[in-house]
């Protein structure tokens, strides 16, 4: 499997990639871990005549804390999300979901922006994004702008992103007071990639559920966020019926995804299993007692 001939550039800033990006269009891609868009390249289902490598231009990796915002480069790799002191502190969501992506060599060289931006709807860092309600950075040609993560998912692999746009930075909230969090997926053994994937960061006040988020991937076309579960379950006390009751809904007004791993039918069985489960495991994070409901 060989790629089509390309040409590479390397900018050591990120106003020279927008140039670049926004002089070549369509022919360009950007290049950040590569473990996307290299795999793509070699079955030539993509042949850009020009790679813009971004590893070269300052401060787009990295983590930190800004308030009660935690701020993570896009270049920053999986490994640096998965092993970061201060995320399993601040927000332990990211780092539970960084540990499960692909494999060890995935996770060293694929960055959180460039999953992001490649939008596979089987990709895990997104139902996590969609259920932190992520803020993410984007800066093209027209300027910088602000996205919601509800905002930038539109489609099969498709993203709110201009083609002279390139993302930044993702912001996220730090969890602060009784927050539990759990990332719960269903991996097709081959790619690692989800057939379902939960994510689910909730914050208890006693026995109830003061605020909740959750994100689902591998389920639809695109990533999403369960907001009808998170609605049934927001300000109510937790008990197992009810959980089970408001899993039930993830499925709703989504048109389940069937291929050849996993049939419609069987995946939105996943969803509304995997959504209790990880609901349940979140409540418990945060304190809250629950007893199983019979076959969960």
């Amino acid at each position: 499997m060989i790629p089509a001939p390309f040409d590479h550039i390397t900018p050591v800033t990120l106003d020279e990639a927008i140039r670049a990006l926004t002089s070549h269009g369509e022919e360009a891609k950007l290049l950040a871990g590569g473990h996307s868009l290299l795999p793509l390249m070699k079955l030539r289902l993509a042949s850009p005549k020009l790679l813009i490598d971004l590893s070269k231009i300052p401060g787009l990796a990295g983590i930190r804390q800004e308030g009660d915002k935690m701020t993570v480069g896009a270049l920053t790799t999986h490994y640096q999300i998965e092993s970061s002191e201060l995320l399993k502190e601040k927000c332990p969501l990211l780092p539970q979901t960084a540990r499960v992506i692909g494999d060890v060599q995935v996770r060293n060289r694929g960055t959180i922006g460039g999953s992001l931006a490649h939008a596979d709807p089987a990709a895990d860092l997104a139902a996590a994004m969609l259920a932190l309600g992520a803020e993410l950075r984007v800066r093209g040609a027209q300027g910088e702008r602000w996205l919601k993560a509800e905002e930038f998912f539109l489609d099969l692999m498709t993203t709110a992103l201009s083609p002279s746009e390139i993302l930044t930075e993702i912001r996220v909230p730090v969890l602060s007071g009784r927050c539990g969090t759990a990332y719960l997926k269903l991996p097709q053994k081959a790619s690692g990639f989800a057939l379902v994937g939960v994510a689910v960061w909730l914050r208890a006040d006693g026995g109830l559920c003061a605020d909740i988020g959750v994100g689902v991937t591998g389920l639809g076309a695109k990533p999403f966020r369960a907001v009808r579960v998170e609605r049934h379950l927001r300000r109510k006390r937790l008990e197992p019926a009810l959980i089970e009751t408001a899993s039930a809904e993830v499925t709703l007004r989504i048109e389940p995804l069937g291929d050849i791993h996993a049939s419609a039918e069987f995946r939105a069985h996943l969803a509304r299993l995997y959504t209790y489960r990880a609901i349940v495991e979140a409540a418990r994070t945060a304190g809250i007692s629950l007893t199983k409901a019979k076959g969960k």
